[in-house]
């Protein structure tokens, strides 16, 4: 059996809430890898590259990741847990540059409409890149004084930059939730669960009403409807429900949606996360 250290998967690079949520996945795993798309971080774990893979699925400003989602539907690894990260912006620009400086401001789109405020108040232009702590590493490789990003303070240290402001965030509670993926099942827990389904009924007048009646008694923490990518007009479900699917009551409502659904896949069934990290 092989020593080396397992492996979680993130998109983005180092020093992303990505790899935050990587870190702090999986207990007694220290060793993550960044890849380019979601796409490439659940094949990394389909292939065994690495042991697990982290997926963000929605942010509590910016609502559901769509892209990660429906990855979510169509892939066969299992979601064994989840992980919430705090998301803390700072600004950040290289070492000896005063934020007077400052005439332009780099990070991922979201990154950017989370700090509108401080954004508008100083009159910089924003400049949309791939993700936040790639923003920070470019800007420390491109020796620019008069351009500063916006990353996690992890990202300033890797790469060497001068932190100018912290929590610049419009909002404090800005979360991000991250899906742990394995290619197993998680294992047997006596810790509060929550079960993610995804679900599409055929179009008759009143289906989806007497599908979502199977779910009647427990406790639904989100509901989203998403168009599907195979079928014109047509639409899936994503349901989180509190409660194992070992539960008896959760058991049987799920019973009843698969028996109703035109398709249904239980996405996962596996611990909620006990607190934030980052």
């Amino acid at each position: 059996m092989s020593d080396a250290p397992a492996i979680t998967a993130f998109q983005g690079n180092p020093g992303s809430y990505g790899e935050i949520a990587a870190l702090n996945a999986v207990p007694g795993t220290t060793d993550s890898r960044g890849y380019p798309t979601f796409h490439e971080v659940a094949r990394a774990v389909e292939t065994g590259e690495a042991a697990y893979g982290v997926l963000p699925v929605e942010n509590s400003l910016m609502g559901a990741i769509h892209q990660s989602i429906d990855l979510l539907s169509e892939t066969d690894l299992h979601v064994i847990g989840e992980v919430v990260v705090r998301v803390s912006h700072c600004l950040m620009a290289l070492p000896g540059v005063d934020i007077s400086e400052i005439r332009r401001v780099a990070s991922q789109q979201p990154a950017l409409d989370q700090c509108t405020n401080l954004i508008r108040q100083h009159g910089w232009q924003p400049v949309a890149a791939h993700d936040t702590a790639g923003s920070a590493k470019n800007l420390a490789a491109s020796g620019e004084r008069d351009l500063a990003a916006i990353a996690s303070a992890r990202a300033a240290e890797l790469y060497g930059l001068n932190i100018l402001q912290r929590e610049i965030e419009d909002e404090p509670f800005n979360f991000t939730r991250f899906m742990i993926l394995a290619r197993h099942e998680p294992a047997s827990s006596d810790a509060p669960h929550k079960t993610s389904l995804v679900f599409a009924v055929r179009h008759t007048p009143g289906f989806l009403v007497e599908t979502l009646n199977e779910l009647r008694g427990l406790n639904l923490s989100r509901i989203e409807s998403r168009p599907r990518r195979d079928r014109a007009w047509s639409y899936l479900m994503y349901v989180d429900i509190e409660g194992n699917a070992r539960d008896p009551q959760v058991a049987q409502a799920l019973a009843g949606v698969l028996r109703k659904a035109s398709y249904a896949k239980i996405i996962g069934s596996y611990p909620v996360a006990s607190g934030t990290v980052g």
